[in-house]
């Protein structure tokens, strides 16, 4: 295997490679302001492929939250919104941001509103979410999702453009939605969602499930992916196949070749490639490969097929609803 984490200062320092000359050829991404809303929504949502509802606190009303999309440099102008008719007070807690914890990410009462400014300083992939408390109440709950902060200098020999790329999001679902305690306890927890429902994307196991991720036969299909849940880490696998590159947090540069399964903090991302055989049509799952949370939600089916749908793993077909 090789670990390209420890070339990052020597290439940074010399300014050499070809992601170096790539940039320096290149003119330089223009910084932007990107205006982003949410609005904190205590709602009823489905929860599995039946439609089982459960009583989410959630940003816009979904689990996961929508995803937010940057270049590296770039200025977010951030809206919280509270509603009156809410219950509790909520927050956010971006990830990709540096700030005052006290200041941006104190919590917002029903009928007030928080707006701040900050500038996405690093490149990579971010979990954000609601860190009012109880933290673990409300995340369990369903505030949380994804930032992507996309390098500035673009794509590389070393960070290849992705023929597609998909979202997937795991948290822990505890029925008992009122009882805090046992969240943080790690008590009761009763399944695993992917972008908020159990086996959301496996029919195989749930003859319910009506979506797949999909891809052609040979495509680079890059995978962001967030842990979510309260307490539990999360081991990555791709069954009936091989991360091809695992990119810590997200950075160009934190890149490592050829892992089998990668271990995923609580409130960690990654990017991870998959690339399927070319000659012929397959099929991979991905799982969390702690049994207890695969049987109970966390497999996703990628299938590798020639008539794959065009549109799957592009624009805001990334995180499928």
């Amino acid at each position: 295997m090789r670990n390209a984490i420890a070339e990052k200062g020597f290439r940074r320092a010399l300014g050499l490679g070809l992601a170096g000359c790539l940039a320096a050829a290149a003119p330089a991404a223009l910084a932007k302001t990107v205006h982003v809303t949410f609005v904190a929504k205590e709602t009823m949502v489905e929860i599995d492929n039946k439609g089982t509802l459960y009583p989410a606190w959630t940003f816009d009303g979904m689990i996961p939250g929508k995803v937010v999309r940057v270049t590296e440099g770039d200025v977010i102008d951030f809206k919280l919104i509270n509603p009156k008719e809410n219950k509790n007070s909520h927050s956010i807690d971006f990830h990709a941001a540096e700030v005052d914890v006290l200041d941006e990410f104190a919590p917002v009462k029903p009928g007030e509103t928080k707006h701040f400014r900050f500038v996405a300083r690093r490149a990579g992939v971010y979990m954000y979410h609601c860190g009012a408390p109880t933290m673990a109440q409300h995340i369990a709950r369903g505030m949380y999702g994804i930032i992507i902060v996309d390098p500035k200098e673009g794509y590389s020999e070393q960070f290849p453009k992705p023929d597609r790329e998909y979202v997937l999001i795991q948290g822990q679902y505890f029925p008992d939605a009122e009882d805090k305690q046992a969240m943080i306890e790690n008590r009761g927890w009763a399944g695993s969602l992917i972008n908020g429902k159990m086996f959301h994307y496996d029919p195989v196991h749930d003859p319910n499930a009506s979506l797949v991720l999909e891809s052609k036969p040979g495509e680079r299909v890059r995978i962001h992916f967030v842990n979510a849940n309260i307490n539990m880490p999360v081991a990555l696998h791709p069954i009936a196949g091989i991360w091809d590159r695992v990119y810590i947090n997200g950075n160009p540069d934190n890149v490592l070749y050829d892992i089998a399964t990668y271990n995923v903090a609580v409130s960690e991302a990654v990017s991870v490639d998959i690339v399927s055989p070319a000659d012929r049509p397959t099929n991979n799952a991905i799982v969390d490969h702690t049994m207890s949370a695969a049987m109970r939600g966390a497999i996703t089916v990628l299938m590798n097929k020639p008539d794959a749908d065009p549109t799957l793993g592009r624009g805001e077909k990334i995180l499928l609803r």
